[in-house]
């Protein structure tokens, strides 16, 4: 089983920067493909930004359209932790974020950017981008 632990949401004027962090349990967080998603009042969850495992401790970021060139995503295998710093923040990045964890049996299937693709949540932290 693993726990993840989000930190790190507020509020925030537009164009302003938050970093959100995730703390993971578990002694494989290494092999662990790790993601963040967010779910705005009334819209479905969406992917944000992910680090696929790539093999070797080698590891690929990817972001959805929305973010790219705005946030940054990163990771920290000795601390178990992975990190969002988000830039230049617009209204429309305010939601919930969560930290997701993508385990072996789940990455066999090679897709990072759906919910049903991560094994493990946490319980999310609260964004807010004023205008």
């Amino acid at each position: 089983q693993v726990q993840l632990v989000e930190s790190g949401g507020g509020l925030v004027q537009a164009g302003g920067s938050l970093r959100l962090s995730c703390a993971a349990s578990g002694r494989t967080f290494s092999t662990y493909g790790m993601g963040w998603f967010r779910q705005a009042p009334g819209k479905e969850r969406e992917f944000v930004a992910a680090t696929t495992w790539m093999g070797s401790n080698s590891y690929e970021a990817v972001y959805a359209d929305s973010v790219k060139g705005r946030f940054t995503i990163s990771r920290d295998n000795a601390k178990n932790t992975q990190s969002l710093q988000m830039n230049s923040l617009k209204p429309e990045d305010t939601a919930v974020y969560y930290c997701a964890a993508q385990t072996a049996a789940k990455r066999k299937s090679g897709t990072y950017n759906v919910d049903y693709a991560y094994d493990y949540w946490g319980q999310g932290t609260q964004v807010t981008v004023s205008s």
